[in-house]
């Protein structure tokens, strides 16, 4: 009997020891995993801290090596999100806006004047939005497993102070690769630039365009006082959450287990990340000789206004439902 039950044993540790090496064999040895932007800026950071944490997490079973700059598409973040479905990239922190080319539904957080407070922002994400969101983006090959925050996109220009629509008229913006950005700049009288962040930072430093729209994250680690941003117009017209996802088949090929793992990893770096990308840079970017402009309610209204028409275009193109949904968690959050 004992002689027995020592056999079932050996066959029982046999089967986990195969089962063990048959996992190790599906796993890489590295996995790549996209970024925009360094370390240097909270969107970066929150990619290290997930792949830490995973690594630790994991007992090394899954390594991850961050490529900062979307080297792995050359450069050009709007096409970050295919790669990933294509299996170019494993994994991401990536920009609702970057995405937003190939996930329509993304453009839903760059409709101008949404919302203008995170407490809106987070209405959402945290909200049957993110929820829908999240299913958009499982529908189109990826695995969304954790938000992030990008901040509420602020403009800046090396011309002059900007406080109503009519300042932006004739300024050279750059832009990012959205239609719908083209189309807000364009309401707004300006002449918008789309470009790389690779190639806007030249640009900015020899007056090729006069402007852009980032974060105070971005606008600080960029050091874009040094090129020439000495006006910022703090004006909250859209924010850019950011999603950490992994490639559906990379994502196939892990035990349940580790699943869980990345998860929670993905979920308590996306917390962090957050914290880091709100904190508060006002005072330290005017201390650099930055001159801040917060608008008023009444004369961010106007700029609502001015782009009203961009809204209901492009709510059409979302989704009216969704959008509806939107207007409703941000709203409840006010």
């Amino acid at each position: 009997m004992a002689l027995k039950n020592n056999l079932k044993l050996v066959l029982a540790i046999g089967t986990i020891a195969f089962a063990a090496v048959s996992n190790a064999q599906g796993y890489k040895e590295e996995y790549k995993m996209s970024l925009v932007v360094g370390t240097a800026f909270p969107w970066g950071k929150g990619g290290e801290i997930w792949a830490n944490l995973v690594k630790e997490r994991t007992d090394g079973r899954i390594n991850i090596k961050l490529y900062p700059g979307v080297s792995l598409v050359q450069g050009d973040q709007t096409r970050e999100f295919s790669a990933l479905r294509q299996g170019v990239i494993d994994m991401a922190v990536g920009s609702t806006i970057n995405w937003s080319p190939q996930v329509k539904e993304l453009n839903l957080f760059s409709l101008p004047f949404l919302t203008t407070t995170n407490a809106g922002t987070d209405a959402m994400i945290k909200g049957e939005v993110g929820k829908k969101i999240f299913e958009a983006i499982d529908r189109q090959g990826a695995v969304p497993l954790a938000w992030g925050d990008n901040g509420f996109r602020q403009l800046s220009n090396s011309k002059r102070v900007v406080s109503t629509p009519n300042d932006l008229k004739g300024l050279k913006i750059r832009v990012v690769g959205s239609p719908l950005f083209i189309d807000t700049f364009t309401a707004l009288g300006a002449n918008p630039t789309q470009m790389s962040w690779a190639d806007a930072q030249p640009a900015l430093a020899s007056g090729a365009v006069d402007g852009q729209e980032n974060p105070l994250p971005i606008f600080l680690g960029a050091k874009m006082q040094n090129l020439s941003q000495k006006y910022l117009t703090l004006w909250n017209y859209m924010n850019d959450p950011l999603i950490f996802v992994v490639n559906k088949d990379v994502w196939k090929s892990w035990t349940p287990q580790d699943q869980k793992i990345v998860r929670q990893a993905a979920i308590d770096a996306g917390q962090q990340e957050t914290i880091m990308s709100r904190a508060p840079l006002e005072k330290t970017i005017a201390d650099l000789g930055v001159q801040i402009t917060t608008l008023t309610p009444e004369q961010s209204a106007q700029f609502a206004q001015a782009t009203k028409g961009v809204y209901e275009k492009w709510t059409k193109m979302i989704g009216p439902d969704l959008v509806k949904l939107a207007e409703k968690e941000v709203a409840s959050a006010k």
